[in-house]
Parts: C-alpha cells; sequence; structure tokens
C-alpha cells in the first residue's frame, strides 16, 4: 500500500488474500544486504485450552498504515537498515495461516533481527488493528498483552501509534562473530 525512497513496503490485505511471503522476502533481497530476518504470525490451533477455529482482523486501515510506517521509520532511524516489508492480513484467518509478516534485511544479521522483534512488538502494542479470536463454542475481541503494557506505561490515553523508541543493545565484536 505504501513504498518510499527508503525501500519500505507496507500493506493491510483485504479478506480471503493469503500473505505471499515470497512477495515480501523478494522484495527486502538485495546483493548488499548479508541478513534477512522475517517474522510471520500464524493462527494456533487452540488458546487457553479452548479450540480455536479461526482469528478475524478488522482495522482502520489508513491510521494502520501510517502507525507501521512511523515504526519502519523509527527503525531506520536505530539500526542500519537495507529495507522493510510488513504485511497484515484482514478478515478471518484460518488456523494454520500467517495473519502477519515482517521482513527486514541489512548488511548485518543484529540490524535485521533487532529491527524485526521490534516492529512486530510496536505493531502488536500501537496499530489499530483489532483481533477475534473465535473458538469452537464462542468467539471473543482480545486486545494484545503488548497494547496492555504501553497503556500502562503511558497511562489510560494512548493515542493511535504510540511508538515507543526502540533499545539499541551495540553487540561487542566478541558477540557478532558467534554463528
Amino acid at each position: 500500500m505504501a513504498a518510499d525512497d527508503e525501500k519500505t513496503l507496507v500493506e493491510i490485505l483485504e479478506e480471503h488474500n493469503p500473505i505471499d511471503l515470497s512477495k515480501y522476502i523478494n522484495y527486502v533481497s538485495a546483493p548488499q544486504a548479508g541478513a534477512i530476518a522475517t517474522f510471520f504470525g500464524t493462527t494456533r490451533d487452540t488458546f487457553d485450552g479452548k479450540e480455536v477455529v479461526e482469528l478475524r482482523y478488522e482495522a482502520y486501515v489508513p491510521m494502520a498504515v501510517k502507525c507501521i510506517e512511523s515504526i519502519c521509520s523509527s527503525a531506520r532511524s536505530s539500526w542500519n537498515l537495507h529495507s522493510m516489508a510488513v504485511a497484515h492480513r484482514l478478515g478471518p484467518v484460518p488456523v494454520g495461516e500467517t495473519s502477519v509478516f515482517i521482513a527486514v534485511s541489512a548488511v548485518h544479521r543484529a540490524d535485521a533481527l533487532e529491527a524485526c522483534r521490534f516492529v512486530i512488538d510496536e505493531v502488536k502494542a500501537s496499530v489499530p488493528i483489532w483481533k477475534k479470536e473465535v473458538y469452537s463454542n464462542g468467539e471473543v475481541w482480545k486486545e494484545n498483552s503488548e497494547f496492555l503494557e504501553r497503556r500502562l506505561e503511558f497511562g489510560k490515553d494512548v493515542g493511535s501509534c504510540s511508538v515507543k523508541e526502540p533499545e539499541v543493545h551495540n553487540a561487542g565484536e566478541e558477540e557478532l562473530l558467534w554463528f
């Protein structure tokens, strides 16, 4: 849905439109990128002992895109990144299917891995995408634990896109040499 000069792609996918993982991996691939970190969240089959049938997502799409772009910009300001891609599905997502996918490329793996984790944590904490868990015997709207923690951190009024500044841990040379 959005791309900028820094090679960032953000897409909120309409109902019944599965995430094409290879599309986003190809988007962030580059000869100068020595690492591509990915995260994909899938619908699991149980939660708290209840059988999950599917998850259903709704969003305020223009604000969700704006928030994700802000999160990506914040990640770029903290890590040396080449390309980023974030995709989130709306509507029903059956068990085993991907609802959110993030791909981040960088020259070095530490930057890609840390930025990828930051992006998913921030997406869950601050982007206006809502999740309903549908069970075999009922359904319930869910708040992400990251959102609840953010609300406690900033007070009750958590506005849209309250992106937390990333905590960057610069690894020493010894840490960068492990495989």
